[in-house]
């Protein structure tokens, strides 16, 4: 998801600080003994940009699961949800997506 975002943001030409956007992923495995599978998987981003792309950049974060093959790979079986803190010039932002009926 982090390189379809990444993508999604060069793609609308958004002015991004390449070098600090980054993201931690969080799973969450269940199961007993020697079967367990992945219950959910949580992304979270952290990127800065320019006041004048602010709305093109939320814009991209709540779609970029519908254009990630991972996601779409799994969205059926695992529950997939996102938050994403933008620094926008002294504003920072916070937005969610993701889970319930998981799309």
């Amino acid at each position: 998801m982090y390189g379809t975002l990444r993508g999604a943001l060069v793609g609308r030409k958004v002015a991004f600080d390449r070098e600090s956007f980054k993201a931690t992923v969080e799973g969450r495995v269940v199961g007993i003994a020697k079967t367990i599978r992945i219950r959910s998987i949580h992304v979270h981003y952290d990127l800065a940009v320019l006041s004048a792309w602010r709305e093109a950049t939320e814009r991209a974060l709540a779609l970029h699961r519908q254009g990630c093959p991972a996601y779409q790979s799994v969205k059926d079986a695992i529950e997939v949800t996102w938050d994403a803190v933008v620094r926008v010039g002294d504003e920072t932002v916070h937005l969610r997506g993701g889970a319930p009926g998981f799309e």
